[in-house]
């Protein structure tokens, strides 16, 4: 939070990514409710942070997000996660294909249940796929992610209309109902089991990067 433009560019310029996260759209993102679940904290900053986010905007204009497409995409050849957390940020990608600053196949990552972004109701991820298809036909390549106790359910849901998925402790600190995951992977086993047996098959790395056009990893700054 407050950091510029160019801050936050930094790391991605110096790593040169196969891909990065670009959020679509400025959002009210607040994650400040978390801060009375808890009692202690482990460092002094944690909780003001929190607390701060009911009156932050993390800011992501037009320019913003051409200059991320222009350094990052056409300089550096890395290709975008758009993190979609409304429908409107769908039309904010629909913008740029209509440009010409975003060509196929693109990545659009759907978002439900962050306070500030549309919420983890199932109607709506019906309809966040119903807007994407009519704006993008087949051009497109999608995944979902749901924050906290959503997690699963939502990723099981998205395989199931054909999309992909994300887990995560940066997504849910969980692993099942009142027990917290030890790692990301012991989520990502979780889920790959889950699609496994809907009789879904696993990408490979080389797969996945073929799917997404990626300039593949000998050409990473790290």
């Amino acid at each position: 939070m407050g950091m510029t433009l160019e801050q936050r560019l930094a790391g991605a310029l110096a790593a040169r990514p196969e891909m990065c996260s670009l959020n679509m759209g400025s959002m009210n993102f607040g994650i400040f409710p978390l801060a009375d679940r808890y009692k202690h904290w482990k460092f002094d900053w944690e909780e003001p942070y929190l607390r701060s986010t009911d009156d932050h905007i993390f800011r992501n204009t037009f320019r913003d997000i051409e200059r991320i497409m222009r350094l990052l995409g056409e300089e550096h050849g890395a290709r975008f996660e758009h993190e979609c957390y409304d429908v409107g940020h769908l039309y904010n990608v629909a913008h740029f294909v209509d440009r010409g600053l975003l060509k196929p196949p693109f990545f659009v990552q759907m978002i439900f249940g962050i306070l500030g972004g549309i919420g983890a109701d199932m109607d709506n991820l019906l309809f966040m796929k119903r807007t994407a298809d009519k704006l993008f036909g087949d051009s497109y390549r999608w995944s979902v992610l749901a924050a906290g106790r959503n997690q699963m359910a939502f990723c099981t849901e998205a395989a199931l209309l054909g999309g992909n998925v994300r887990v995560g402790l940066e997504d849910s600190l969980y692993i099942g109902k009142g027990k917290l995951a030890a790692s990301n992977s012991e989520q990502v086993q979780k889920i790959r089991r889950i699609l496994e047996e809907l009789g879904y098959e696993i990408a490979t790395p080389a797969e996945a990067r073929k799917m997404l056009a990626l300039k593949g990893g000998d050409r990473v700054g790290f």
